[in-house]
């Protein structure tokens, strides 16, 4: 959606000495996206429990994440890597929450689209999972940036589809 504003719409508040001064403005209106999120579904592979999640999709993320404190609060079983990962933010500087000791293993579920997936276990502040360029780049998932809409119809043969 684009706004038009013509200066002959604004009256005499515009002084021009020629039509060849007259200029049409054209400012998007259209409110920028900067995230999508998709509402999806975690399951413990223990108990088959499955848990409802906001998941941010962050290009510039290297890996999937989840946060540590939801990860504890929900209960999921968390494995202790062979070596820690240095985690850093995207301004460069090291995470707050310090290194990388811990994975969950996990089944993830969206719009029938069904995966078992490994997230690295990380402060994440206020967002529970993070779905970043890895993940992005082997499902390249069809975007409306404008929506917020995410289809998943080009997945690699590995992942499940529910009918």
């Amino acid at each position: 959606m684009y706004s038009v504003l013509c200066p002959e719409k604004l009256g005499n508040k515009l002084n021009f000495t020629s039509n060849a001064e007259r200029v049409r403005d054209v400012r998007r209106t259209l409110r920028p996206l900067r995230e999508v999120w998709l509402k999806m579904g975690l399951e413990k592979l223990e108990s088959h429990e499955g848990v409802a999640v906001k998941a941010l999709l962050d290009s510039r993320a290297t890996g999937l994440f989840m946060d540590t404190t939801f990860a504890k609060e929900k209960g999921f079983r968390m494995e202790k890597m062979k070596r820690p990962l240095l985690v850093k933010n995207v301004d460069g500087s090291e995470n707050i929450g310090g290194a990388i000791t811990h994975q969950v293993e996990c089944n993830m579920f969206f719009k029938g689209h069904v995966e078992r997936v490994q997230m690295d276990v990380c402060n994440l502040g206020k967002m529970e999972v993070i779905l970043g360029m890895p993940w992005l780049a082997a499902h390249n998932p069809e975007i409306d940036w404008e929506k917020g809409e995410v289809k998943m119809t080009r997945c690699p043969p590995i992942c499940g589809r529910g009918k």
